[in-house]
């Protein structure tokens, strides 16, 4: 499976890059999709295979620090570029002629840095906070990576910070994504339905 993720995501890339008619919008935020894809699947699965194929168990407090950083940044790019994609759609069928003058290149680039960006910093105190709690109790964690909460569990201290702080960035970012992909869709039906001939919603229903 992660050799097929591999070759999936590295196929999409290079189609995208090869063929200018897919210079746009649309497939500029798949790529980012893409990378997102293969950065998660190579923070996880390496070590993951390690651990049920070679017995390998351990891992170095810096190196589960930098697991769990890349998988909680780019879970919450991820989600970023659904955010993004689903305003894509909502412009290209409620605002077709306006498509490429409202995402325009640098639009799609401050998107594209907007949505890096909230990953990096929202996921930068998870990090800062892991860091200084002081580890005494088992080192044991019981998954196949280091995750944010599985990690801060086994600190000999009072982790409600990190905790709340967790379910804040959870919140947060789940429920201002949903909401402003769901507007996108319900926009985008409404604009469908509205339509006056058959023909003409199922066309616009593919895109």
């Amino acid at each position: 499976m992660y050799a097929i993720a591999i070759l999936g995501n590295f196929t999409i890339l290079l189609i995208v890059k090869r063929e200018t008619s897919l210079h746009g919008p649309m497939y500029y935020f798949l790529c980012m999709l893409a990378v997102t894809d293969l950065v998660l699947s190579t923070s996880i699965l390496p070590k993951m295979l390690s651990i049920f194929w070679l017995n390998s168990r351990e891992i170095n407090f810096s190196a589960c620090l930098t697991q769990l950083y890349f998988i909680h940044c780019f879970s919450v790019m991820e989600s970023g570029i659904f955010v993004a994609m689903a305003f894509d759609r909502y412009v290209a069928i409620c605002h077709p002629l306006r498509h490429f003058t409202i995402l325009r290149n640098s639009v799609v680039a401050k998107i594209s840095l907007a949505v890096v960006l909230r990953g990096g910093m929202l996921v930068l105190p998870f990090l800062l906070l892991a860091r200084q709690w002081p580890y005494c109790r088992t080192n044991i964690i019981p998954h196949s990576y280091c995750e944010h909460i599985a990690l801060v569990k086994l600190a000999c201290a009072d982790i409600r910070i990190s905790s709340y702080y967790g379910l804040f960035v959870l919140f947060f970012v789940t429920g201002v994504d949903v909401f402003f992909i769901t507007m996108s869709y319900i926009q985008i039906l409404r604009a469908i339905f509205s339509l006056p001939t058959k023909d003409i919603r199922i066309k616009t229903f593919g895109t």
